[in-house]
């Protein structure tokens, strides 16, 4: 039997085991995401988030896709895990920082009667790499590389409601250019201070809401001169704030976490 938490931002949803006590209690969790996430058979989420004890950070998360594979940083999960080790009374500090795969990342919560309501996120550095085209079908993409911790392929367009875009997604997450595969962000510039983003989510799917994508979409819309440093994104699940301090190459994301249900898993 194992205790869990099942929280979201905006919608891109997971499940949390803190495993601060017993560090052992999830054997496998590349296994465990697989039947957990499953919407029909388990829980239903977009992957699995173990909460663990961290040398360096005050906490450490682990992050696993639905299809078992472990990721390096999630940008709404790492809001939930502020959220939900401050209203589990692991910590009472309202600044925090969690150990990742992508780094140690610092957190500032806001909190009203003992209740986180809304996380940012200093998401460190971030790279961008030159604008490439890759092929997909006899159809060409003007694809803009950013790293925040993890990979993001970025494509600009003006029809987000393009039905071909789920044919591409999974495609060019697969591309042979990116080696450890990609998520997939298609953005729409509406004005200097807000896009739209869908999001194709490696190892996972479509999914309601990208934090480290929300970030990739702002710092190329910012660097290509399409839009202001300071970002609203609007996502399928809601809305993110980001802001980018490009003279040290850093992003900065805020937004809301949202807890679901806690319950009880038999594995």
């Amino acid at each position: 039997m194992i205790n869990f938490t099942k929280m979201h931002g905006l919608g891109n949803d997971y499940v949390f085991i803190d495993c601060t006590q017993n560090k052992n209690i999830i054997s496998n969790p590349q296994i465990l995401s697989k039947k957990i996430s499953n919407r029909n058979f388990g829980i239903g989420s977009d992957g699995l988030i173990l909460i663990e004890n961290s040398s360096i950070a005050d906490f450490k998360m682990r992050i696993f896709n639905m299809d078992g594979s472990e990721a390096e940083m999630c940008g709404n999960g790492i809001r939930c895990v502020g959220k939900y080790v401050f209203e589990h009374n692991l910590t009472k500090k309202t600044t925090i920082e969690i150990e990742t795969l992508a780094g140690v990342k610092k957190l500032k919560l806001e909190t009203h009667n003992n209740k986180v309501t809304y996380v940012t996120v200093d998401m460190g550095t971030y790279e961008i790499s030159k604008e490439i085209n890759i092929n997909v079908d006899n159809k060409t993409f003007s694809i803009i590389p950013v790293s925040v911790g993890n990979p993001h392929a970025i494509i600009f367009t003006n029809n987000l409601l393009d039905s071909e875009i789920k044919n591409y997604a999974p495609k060019i997450e697969c591309n042979n250019y990116f080696i450890n595969k990609t998520n997939v962000e298609f953005v729409q510039v509406i004005k200097p201070n807000l896009i739209k983003v869908i999001v194709w989510e490696r190892g996972s799917c479509f999914t309601l809401a990208c934090g480290t994508g929300a970030c990739a979409c702002s710092i190329a819309a910012f660097e290509k001169k399409l839009t202001n440093n300071k970002i609203t994104v609007e996502l399928p699940g809601g809305y993110l704030q980001t802001y980018i301090d490009n003279t040290n190459k850093k992003v900065f994301m805020s937004g809301e976490a949202t807890t679901v249900f806690s319950g009880i898993y038999y594995n």
